[in-house]
């Protein structure tokens, strides 16, 4: 029956091309022509052949059975399309039929194996049927549904194809039934045909938006009265229409909602712009533009797509049919995810309120957030990130009540909930991941700051912090977003709000609480974090510890936070303000320390009022503690990037010195303060750096300073300078006394003397506030008094008027400061002299073994900063002085005594010093190493061979030195240095002299480079052996690590010798 159906379908559409005579006629003509012929042939093959007769039967009843069916229709083109309706309903009832007997009956045992298909269903149509259904689809469509709907309905006939206005002409809209009557009809049979799924598919796929249209026509469509409702009336009865609405509403509920979301798009029509004119002149064209939709239809299908994008999963819908088959990256895409997120952002007018309109589509927004397709993760979460930014700018009440705060919401809950003790995650690790993920998205990519975000971050940015500062101690993917995240909010927040979050971040405002009591992030499983309860100490020493290496640690995590910030000027606002506030603090001293009666208060006040001092402590700690990593954390470029921040540091120095002059008392930090501060600002007006009228403006803070200072300190000089500096600074420069450059010059060079590992003096602007803030580490007595003298010895601010005469004696005084008992004074000169002998000065060269002798006597200083002194004036003796001074060296190294009268052993550290000056002199030596390095080889060579373990790692790390820069030199030795090196790696117990030892053959390797074959041709593979054994057996892993990187060296060095590097060279040689 199902072949027989079929076959009566194809003769139905079978194409007739002797239709097309060669008299001329239109296609018009050939069309009804073919028509008229394909019914006459189906007629005669179901009357004559017994094939069809139960086709025929078939097809009698159901024509008995539609009360549609018009038999006596005048035009053609009904007539075929009524056949077409009337088997397309005999397949549809046949079908079912089959369908019904088939899960009635039960099916047969499969006799083969488990792994067969089961049997097909009856309904189910071959490849050849589908196409002849298919064929015979498009004819129902094409002759009678599509030329029956009104203008501006749907995609009409001739903008699909040239054949398109033929069929048009061949349709009578003068013989009944009328064009609505039959639209009703062949799109009630199309949904009963539809009603079995293995004919909705093709009935759907191509022809869904068709059979919209006229759906929407039948139901929605204006009519006007003119008559009483019979049937001889032209419009539908109402319940027609109503049977209608429902058909077209169960349509759109059981389709994909993508689909359908596209074929009402299409409905809606193009823009108003497009004329007839142009879509008339595009005729024949691929691409047309669609007509103008008439003002029933596009607010029909404004509701119907509001109602499709406030159902459950309707955002994703949306963004589905528009976004579908677009390239993800082009501008194209770009534009139309601006558009979609601009749709959803948008109440549409359909709406009951702006409220549930929100309340349904926001959840939906950031569910388009949690893709892990990568092409549609991406453009999803483009969408997604502009329609929630638009959201926020536009709908901020409703943005933050149905979309922040359900984004935020794990980590309020971090803070601010009441979770159950007894569960072990009160927040679960993908709730925060998905939370920070999220945030990251809308926030950093999206790049869009508005108040309403800024503040809702504001609200959770401590837990936020305590993330970060968690996962900066753990291996988490959250770190990098966490960063981004807080980095962004302190970017883009006004400065006043981030300098306040960031001193509450400190804890100078109060206890940080940014996760509730008694929990704590714990890691994840999957690299994330999670909240969960902390476990409870009970011991008060452990506890306190928590606390206070915890508030350590989140401020230095806020400290490298402000590192990343390389371009903004927060980190050094945040440094003025932090030392304004130590100004603040050290005004309020007084107060805090004086005298409270406490006779007349009640217990509660009292505890009250011990409470306060306690708060106040804890503060001021918290303070200098901020201030101390920050000077330590940070590169003084970022803190003082700009002159107006420069400016903002000294005036915060002068002022501290101004509060120290009030209070009356006076100690050597302050002085130093003061003398950096005054410098400081010489050094800006001489010109180091470039001044304009605004930093002149930005100095004007410093002149009540200034005349405090003129006015109330006891050292004249001082006066003087400051008020020269205050009259320079009033002038913009016009008046500058010579005090002012003088002062700039001698505070740089003080301050390059002062350094520890300085060689020379740094005078940029952004340098100098680094020094002064590490110089009064250098002051550590309490009973040196400020006078004139202290301030010219460290490098403060000298007497301009005998300056001169203090040039003279400098040396001498030098001399008689390096024996000073005071550590500061003591280091100061050391390096004095050393700078002078690095000057070439006449009289500390004249003098070279005083210096040599006071350097050595020095050298068993027990701190650091006066050895260290030494050991540099030691080696630039060296320097300068090669053959007499290393010879003195060498005899103190190698005996471990003193060379001239008298004779005294010298100590181990001693020795170990010295050794430390011979390895700077051989850095030193540069090419003239293999001249000066002769007599240091076998001094260290025998070294190798001392009774303590310390001289022989010395030694060895000395010979390696001076061995990487012999070049060529190194071979007449090459044999006894292999020799000494492989014993050591071999036999020496010591662990650090077997590194040393490797240390040695690496740094060989990597002096000589390309020459090592040719330096060390006969000892390479007796060193590669020793490398070797070396990492197969001994127990040392950091000897281990040395032979290996050695053996990295030598395997460099062999592959560049065996492959040389090609290059092409062009040789120009000349004829003779």
């Amino acid at each position: 029956m199902v072949t027989a159906l079929i076959k009566s379908l194809g003769i139905l559409t079978k194409p007739i091309r002797e239709a097309q005579g060669s008299d001329g006629q239109s296609t018009q003509t050939a069309l009804v022509l073919a028509l008229q012929r394909n019914l006459s042939e189906l007629r005669e093959s179901m009357s004559a052949g017994k094939e069809l007769e139960e086709a025929r039967r078939l097809l009698e009843e159901v024509r008995r059975d539609s009360t549609w069916f018009c038999s006596d229709a005048n035009d053609l083109t009904w007539c075929f399309v009524q056949e077409c309706l009337l088997l397309l309903l005999c397949l549809a009832r046949h079908l079912n039929r089959l369908v019904e007997a088939f899960h009635q009956i039960p099916a047969a045992p499969n006799p083969a194996t488990p792994e067969a298909a089961p049997p097909l269903p009856p309904d189910v149509l071959s490849v050849a049927q589908q196409k002849t259904l298919g064929a015979v689809l498009q004819f129902v469509v094409t002759l009678g549904l599509c030329p029956y709907l009104a203008p501006g309905v749907g995609v009409a006939l001739g903008l699909r194809s040239a054949f398109g206005a033929a069929v048009e002409g061949a349709v009578r809209h003068d013989v009944a039934p009328t064009g609505e009557r039959r639209l009703l009809i062949t799109a009630n049979v199309l949904l009963e045909v539809s009603a079995l799924s293995s004919l909705a598919t093709p009935v759907f796929t191509r022809h869904l938006g068709d059979i919209m249209a006229a759906l929407c026509q039948l139901a929605y469509r204006p009519q006007r009265p003119e008559g009483d409702g019979t049937k001889s009336n032209k419009g539908l009865t109402v319940e027609e229409r109503k049977t209608c609405k429902e058909a077209l509403h169960s349509l759109l509920g059981k389709v994909y909602q993508p689909i359908v979301i596209k074929e009402l798009l299409v409905l809606q029509g193009g823009p108003k712009q497009a004329s007839s004119g142009s879509r008339a002149g595009c005729a024949g064209e691929g691409g047309k533009a669609l007509s103008q939709a008439p003002s029933w239809l596009r607010r029909l299908c404004g509701q119907l797509l509001s109602d499709r994008l406030m159902q459950p999963q309707g955002v994703q819908a949306v963004v589905r049919a528009i976004l579908e088959g677009t390239r993800a990256g082009g501008d194209s895409d770009w534009r139309k995810c601006d558009a979609v997120a601009k749709i959803l952002a948008a109440c549409p007018q359909q709406s009951l309120s702006a409220e549930s309109y929100y309340s349904q589509v926001c959840p939906q927004v950031l569910e388009l957030l949690h893709f892990k397709d990568k092409l549609t993760a991406q453009q999803f979460q483009r969408v997604a990130t502009r329609a929630a930014l638009i959201m926020v700018q536009d709908q901020p009440e409703f943005a933050e009540r149905f979309l922040l705060f359900p984004l935020l919401s794990p980590l309020r809950r971090c803070a601010q909930g009441t979770g159950d003790y007894l569960s072990q995650d009160a927040v679960e690790e993908w709730e925060l991941t998905r939370c920070i993920e999220d945030v990251y998205k809308i926030c950093v990519v999206g790049n869009n700051p508005s108040e309403v975000l800024l503040k809702a971050l504001a609200d959770v940015y401590s837990t936020l912090f305590n993330l970060f500062c968690f996962t900066k101690q753990n291996v988490s993917h959250l770190r990098t977003s966490c960063q981004e995240i807080l980095i962004w909010c302190l970017s883009h927040s006004e400065r006043s709000a981030s300098l306040l979050l960031l001193k509450r971040l400190c804890g100078l405002l109060g206890e940080v609480v940014g996760v509730r009591h008694g929990f704590q992030f714990s890691p994840g499983s999957e690299g994330g974090a999670r909240l969960t309860v902390r476990d409870l100490i009970s011991d008060e020493d452990d506890a306190l510890y928590e606390k206070v290496s915890g508030e350590q640690w989140r401020v230095q995590c806020l400290v490298q936070l402000l590192e990343e910030m390389k371009d903004s000027d927060l980190p050094g606002e945040f440094f003025l303000l932090l030392l304004q506030d130590l100004t603040a603090v050290a005004a309020e001293q007084d107060e805090v320390e004086q005298e409270v009666n406490t006779s007349s208060m009640t217990l509660l006040e009292l505890e009250q009022h011990l409470l306060g001092r306690a708060g106040g402590h804890g503060q001021r700690l918290a303070l200098l503690q901020a201030l101390a990593i920050m000077c330590e954390g940070l590169p003084h470029t970022q803190l003082l990037c700009k002159p107006t921040q420069v400016v903002g540091f000294i005036a915060s120095m002068l002022q501290r010195a101004c509060v120290s002059l009030e209070r009356g008392t006076d100690s050597p930090v302050e002085s130093q303060t003061l003398s950096m501060g005054m410098g400081l600002v010489a050094t800006l007006l001489s010109g180091a750096a470039e001044l304009t009228a605004d930093d002149y403006s930005s100095m004007a803070a410093l002149l009540p300073h200034l005349e405090q200072i003129s006015q109330q300190y006891q050292e004249p000089v001082i006066q003087e300078l400051a008020s020269d500096l205050r009259a320079t600074i009033a002038t913009h420069g016009a008046y500058r006394p010579t005090t002012v450059p003088k002062t700039a010059s001698q505070h740089s060079t003080a301050h390059s003397l002062t350094q520890p590992a300085a060689h020379s003096s740094n005078s940029a602007i952004p340098q100098v506030p680094s020094q002064s803030i590490s110089h009064p580490k250098h002051t550590t007595d309490p009973s040196v008094t400020p006078k004139v003298k202290d301030f010219q010895t460290a490098g403060g601010i000298p007497n301009p008027g005998i300056s001169e005469a203090l040039r003279s004696k400098a040396f001498s005084e030098c001399l008689v400061e390096a024996c000073d008992p005071d550590v500061p004074t003591r280091a100061v000169a050391l390096r004095s002299l050393t700078h002078s002998v690095r000057d070439g000065d006449e009289e500390a060269l004249q003098n070279k073994e005083k210096l040599l002798t006071l350097f050595l006597e020095n050298l068993e200083h027990e701190d650091s900063f006066v050895y260290l002194s030494a050991i540099q004036g030691l080696a630039v003796l060296a320097d300068s002085f090669p053959e007499q001074i290393l010879q003195r060296l060498l005899g103190e190294y190698q005996t471990g005594a003193t060379v001239g009268p008298p004779k005294r052993e010298r100590s181990l550290e001693t020795r170990l010093k010295v050794g430390e000056v011979l390895m700077r002199a051989c850095r030193a030596m540069g090419d003239l190493a293999p001249h000066y390095g002769r007599p240091l080889i076998g001094v260290f060579l025998s070294g190798t061979r001392d009774k303590d373990s310390s001289v022989r790692a010395s030694s060895l790390s000395n010979l390696g030195e001076l061995c990487q820069r012999l070049n060529f030199s190194l071979g007449p030795l090459a044999q006894e240095l292999s020799t000494c090196l492989t014993a050591l790696i071999k036999t020496d117990r010591e662990a650090e002299v077997r590194r040393a030892a490797v240390h040695v053959i690496a740094l060989v390797l990597r002096g000589l480079s390309d020459k090592t074959t040719q330096v060390l041709g006969d000892v390479l593979s007796e060193l590669y052996r020793a490398l070797k054994g070396v990492v197969r057996s001994d127990p040392d892993d950091v000897a281990v690590l040395h032979a290996q990187l050695a053996l990295e060296e030598l395997d460099d060095v062999m592959r560049r010798f065996i492959f040389p590097q090609q290059k092409l060279e062009k040789k120009i040689v000349v004829l003779p």
